[in-house]
């Protein structure tokens, strides 16, 4: 019992120190998982060569749309030709032959329109004369001269004959409203004549009829003339030769001045301003025959309101401007564009008082249209600050319903007539009276 509990005891004793030295036996000679791992590539790579890392072949290149396009035309061109049918001696139904002569013809009907389909934009790039109808000539004619432009340059010039203080005379009124139509029809078509090869860039001219080709040059010109010679003679002989004077230096002013002009300097906005305002003096010498200060003032409204009107309009085209290449404040000058615009925009209330002061309206006139002045002025004033489309396109807008609206106002005010009779009777029984006195007076 003793050598048994002995024995025990001594290995109770050693227990610690061999399984220390089992542990590092089994470090040296058990399998790690990194080992496992490098083993089992070695298998892989030698045994098992199909399972090993391989380069990625090389894809095929994207084949561009632009050849897809051709190789679908190379394989469209390839023509299937269709074996002739011999003749069968017995007879076929109708229906069956229709529907065999159908399937015959649908491949072929097929492959004529896929050309003519592809065919179709090839024609469209080419250059091809447009056939002039009768029926489309009037439309035509009419976006020649403008008639929208023309439409409110006889407004303008109606508004300065029933401004003028003298008894309104219907026939003179119409006589005065169809000159200067057609003078201004003949002023926008010789403008349009010399302006194909600019209209043709932008994308606001680029569909008038000259440049899409609707009607000839030679077409334009005589147009031109068959309205400017009848308009100037109705001015000069059938209301009075000052009038047709003025009319025949306008038609000038507009296409051997502003029309140059507008792609050499920007000074060519002045020179517009000047032809739109004529149009109201016109009105005004065709009910009185002489350049009084009224017709002046009219004249300047008319000159002040373009600028707002035109800077506002211009700011949004500039691009197209730019590629027409025409010489306008908003592309090269962008801030002299917002200070002109807004100059003119406050000139407007100035005018408006100096009417009364002419004696061409009540002094009821600045007060009433002293809301729509400072409206304009203060979306001249958001134009100037921002410079922005946003504020460009509302002055724009502004400026459409803005004249006629001070024209009307400027009309209800208007001095009558017989005030002016009166005033002129009270000044020449004045001037009487004190002749009488002065002849009485030893």
């Amino acid at each position: 019992g003793l050598i048994v509990w002995r024995l025990k005891g001594a290995g109770t004793r050693h227990i610690p120190y061999h399984f220390v030295h089992l542990c590092r036996a089994a470090d040296d000679r058990l399998i790690t998982f990194q080992y496992f791992n490098f083993l089992k590539r070695m298998y892989v790579t030698q045994y098992h060569k199909d399972l090993s890392q391989r380069a990625k072949p090389k894809s095929d290149p994207v084949v561009s749309p632009f050849h897809e396009l051709q190789q679908l035309d190379r394989e469209k061109k390839v023509i299937h030709k269709i074996s002739p049918v011999s003749p069968v001696h017995q007879p076929w139904p109708e229906t069956s032959g229709r529907n065999e002569l159908r399937e015959v013809k649908s491949p072929a009907e097929g492959e004529a329109s896929a050309r003519a389909a592809r065919a179709e934009p090839r024609e469209d790039r080419q250059w091809k004369e447009m056939k002039l109808r009768l029926d489309e000539l009037p439309g035509i004619l009419a976006r020649l001269s403008k008639i929208k432009l023309t439409a409110l340059v006889v407004s303008t010039a109606s508004a300065g004959f029933a401004m003028a203080p003298v008894p309104f005379d219907l026939p003179c009124f119409l006589l005065a409203s169809l000159g200067t139509g057609l003078a201004s029809c003949a002023a926008n078509s010789i403008n349009q004549f010399f302006e194909v090869p600019f209209d043709s860039n932008m994308n606001r001219t680029k569909n008038r009829p000259l440049v899409r080709g609707q009607i000839s040059p030679l077409l334009a010109v005589c147009f031109a003339a068959s309205c400017g010679v009848p308009g100037i003679a109705l001015l000069t002989l059938g209301v009075n030769p000052l009038t047709g004077a003025l009319g025949a230096f306008n038609i000038f002013l507009y296409t051997c001045c502003y029309t140059p002009m507008k792609r050499m300097s920007i000074a060519n906005t002045w020179v517009g301003a000047v032809v739109g305002a004529i149009p109201p003096v016109m009105g005004w010498t065709a009910a009185t025959g002489s350049l009084d200060a009224g017709a002046l003032l009219l004249g300047g409204i008319l000159y002040s309101w373009q600028f707002p009107h035109f800077n506002a309009l211009s700011w949004g085209l500039r691009e197209d401007y730019s590629r027409g290449g025409y010489c306008m404040m908003s592309v090269t000058h962008p801030g002299l564009c917002r200070r002109v615009a807004l100059r003119h925009c406050l000139a407007l209330i100035g005018l408006s008082v100096v009417a009364p002061v002419l004696d061409v309206t009540t002094w009821t006139f600045p007060i009433v249209s002293l809301p729509i002045n400072l409206y304009i002025s203060y979306l001249g004033f958001r134009f100037y600050r921002d410079a922005d489309r946003s504020s460009s396109r509302k002055l724009f807008f502004c400026s459409l319903w803005h004249l006629p609206m001070l024209l009307l106002v400027m009309f209800t005010c208007k001095k009558s007539v017989l005030d002016k009779e009166d005033k002129g009777d009270l000044l020449g029984k004045g001037e009487g009276h004190g002749r009488a006195m002065e002849i009485r007076l030893p």
